[in-house]
Formats: C-alpha cells, sequence, structure tokens
C-alpha cells in the first residue's frame, strides 16, 4: 500500500472520529444532558466499576491527569461524583458515583444509545464484523492488547 493511501485512510478515521464525537457532543447539548461526552465517559466507567482511582480511571478514559482533574471537579461540583479516601493510603482518593450520578447514568443512557444508533445506520452485521476487524488489528498493531 502507497503512503498516499495511508495518508488517506488515515484521514478518513480521524475525520470520521471528529464527527461522530462532534454529533454526539451537539447532541448532549441540543438535549439539555447536562454533561458534556467527556463528562458521560467518566460516569459511564464510574458506574461500571466499584471504586476507582484517578489514575485508573485516566487510563479508562484516555485523558491526561489534568484534563481529568477538571472534569472531576465539575462533575463533582454537579453533584454526581465523590472523592471517598483511599482506604490505604492518606494521599490519594478513589471516584464512585453518588445516588445522582447513578441517576443520570440510568436517564442518559438510552439517550446514548439513540446517538450511536444514529451513527450505525444503514450498516449490516457483515459491516459490523469487518469494521471490528479492522479495528482490532490496527489496535494491535499498534500494542493494544489483543480482546481475544
Amino acid at each position: 500500500m502507497t503512503q498516499e493511501l495511508f495518508a488517506r485512510y488515515s484521514f478518513l478515521l480521524d475525520r470520521t472520529a471528529r464527527k461522530v464525537k462532534q454529533y454526539a457532543q451537539h447532541q448532549f447539548k441540543a438535549g439539555e444532558f447536562d454533561v458534556t461526552v467527556d463528562q458521560w465517559l467518566v460516569l459511564k466507567n464510574l458506574s461500571e466499576n466499584e471504586l476507582l482511582s484517578q489514575t485508573e480511571l485516566a487510563n479508562l478514559v484516555f485523558k491526561d491527569h489534568p484534563t481529568l482533574t477538571r472534569i472531576i471537579d465539575l462533575l463533582c461540583k454537579k453533584g454526581y461524583v465523590e472523592r471517598v479516601p483511599h482506604p490505604q493510603d492518606r494521599r490519594s482518593f478513589q471516584l464512585h458515583l453518588t445516588d445522582s450520578g447513578l441517576e443520570k447514568v440510568s436517564e442518559l443512557k438510552p439517550k446514548i444509545l439513540e446517538i450511536r444508533e444514529k451513527a450505525w445506520e444503514n450498516l449490516t452485521p457483515k459491516d459490523f464484523e469487518e469494521f471490528k476487524r479492522i479495528l482490532d488489528t490496527i489496535y494491535q498493531n499498534l500494542g493494544g492488547p489483543s480482546e481475544e
């Protein structure tokens, strides 16, 4: 494959990823979700895990520590997330969802599903399998662990 094709496909991948996030962010604003896409990712990951350190959460949402700290600060201010002292390390804390945060996640899940369905409409099950295979291959080529 030529460098021109690599560049073209890389551009298409980047463009699509940006468009998906842009579309989702627009839907979040129009739907008055009270959170951004990045805040949603934090809420979703906290809802799927008991207690997480900021480092564990940063790895899950692919955010650096300063960015994640700002997101957490905003979510704490909104009453969706709490910092809990770490039981073994007085210098650190763990994060968990408040009751309000759990309610927000439950409220938003069906709306998020609608947003995702828009992006995936007109694709067949075969398209999904091939797309997954290609993305997994790219991920593994760059040192990501195998999903199998």
